[in-house]
């Protein structure tokens, strides 16, 4: 993603290479790690000049590590929202091989059975998370 600077014009590349860049010594696995490390980060950021990335970083502070609440084990899993991706793609993907549907209802019903194929799948299915102390 590209951010635009202030004033001058400049553009700086806002990514997962600005860590390494401004760090690289560091990773930012190493950042994650340390609770306060991301607020650190972001400070740093800010006096470095990458203000926007600082800013977006301290908005979403509390959003950033909440997986982290979760046992260590599940957190590959979690972290991201590829789950609710898959299942929109999966939505998406069945809905239209049915075509137009004849009314708000319809829709509703079709989608909801979608849902707890899904569901079931995942209950019975393939195991991503032990629930097991």
């Amino acid at each position: 993603e590209r951010v635009t600077t202030g004033g001058d014009g400049r553009i700086l590349l806002v990514e997962k290479k600005v860590p390494e860049r401004a760090h690289p010594e560091r990773s930012i696995e190493e950042w994650i790690k340390v609770s306060w490390g991301l607020s650190l980060f972001s400070d740093d950021l800010a006096g470095r000049g990458y203000t926007r990335a600082a800013t977006t970083i301290e908005r979403f502070l509390p959003w950033l590590q909440n997986y982290t609440a979760f046992p260590k084990e599940h957190w590959n899993r979690i972290r991201t929202t590829n789950g609710m991706e898959r299942i929109n793609k999966e939505l998406k993907r069945r809905t239209r091989v049915m075509g137009a549907f004849p009314s708000e209802h319809a829709l509703l019903r079709s989608a909801g059975s979608i849902l707890r194929d899904i569901n079931e799948e995942w209950v019975t299915g393939k195991r991503y998370l032990s629930m097991e102390e």
